[in-house]
């Protein structure tokens, strides 16, 4: 390319066109948006050694959220919600 294409290109380019290409490209890149997990969604499962229960797994589907310990206050809670209604 010549100095002169060079210099032309040098000047066609302003600082709004910059800041355009650079809002447009913070547009492509973000990250999409996840919707929130809705209770009915979510579900629970005990994870039993020799009848006694070791774990609760939070589920979603089939993606496994997240470990709850039976002993703790949620976990205590959650049982009892399973033991009276069955």
């Amino acid at each position: 390319m010549s100095d002169e294409a060079v210099q032309a290109a040098e000047v066609s380019e302003t600082p709004v066109a910059a800041e355009e290409v650079k809002a447009a490209a913070a547009e492509t890149t973000a990250a999409p948006v996840e919707e929130p997990a809705t209770p009915e969604d979510v579900s629970y499962q005990a994870v039993e050694k020799e009848g006694t229960v070791t774990a609760i797994w939070e589920m979603q589907g089939q993606k496994h959220l997240r470990t709850i310990d039976p002993r703790s206050i949620e976990g205590k809670q959650i049982l009892a919600l399973f033991e009276t209604a069955g």
